[in-house]
């Protein structure tokens, strides 16, 4: 476990993330960090034949799709985690993409990320990226602050 926090902290490096969190800036971190768009969708109902949160990549943009019917954190999360899929460079497979967006043509797909399709390790290392991207931006300003600083830990 010791390992997967450090390698998930030195992912982070560069990454800035607001305080007090802000789930939109911290997507448009994201996205300037990736050269691209990043654009998140509510899907009502994702997670009733799915899982609750999907991550398509296209040629354009990144597409992040995310079960609204939850608590605002919950919804928080489960962006927060598809997002660190992102940073993780995870790939998944395609089967659900045709289930749930039967319209959406696959050539045009470049990599789709669902939960179902993710190995143990990768569900490890995006849950804790997660997590520590919104722990991050709770690190108190101070000495504790200027610390995590100092060792590439915070903004």
């Amino acid at each position: 476990m010791k390992g997967l926090r450090w390698r998930s902290e030195r992912r982070l490096r560069g990454i800035r993330v607001p305080r007090p969190f802000d789930l939109d800036a911290f997507c448009a971190e994201v996205a300037a960090s990736r050269g691209r768009p990043l654009i998140r969708r509510p899907v009502p109902g994702l997670a009733a034949d799915a899982p609750c949160g999907m991550w398509i990549a296209t040629d354009q943009a990144d597409h992040v799709f995310y079960d609204p019917g939850t608590s605002p954190l919950h919804a928080e999360h489960i962006v927060l985690h598809e997002l660190a899929h992102i940073l993780c460079g995870h790939s998944g497979s395609e089967g659900a993409l045709s289930r749930l967006f039967p319209d959406l043509d696959p050539a045009t797909v470049r990599r789709v990320l669902g939960r179902v399709s993710y190995t143990t390790e990768q569900e490890r290392e995006a849950e804790m990226l997660a997590s520590l991207i919104r722990g991050r931006s709770a690190t108190p300003p101070g000495t504790l602050g200027r610390v995590a600083d100092a060792f590439g830990f915070a903004e």
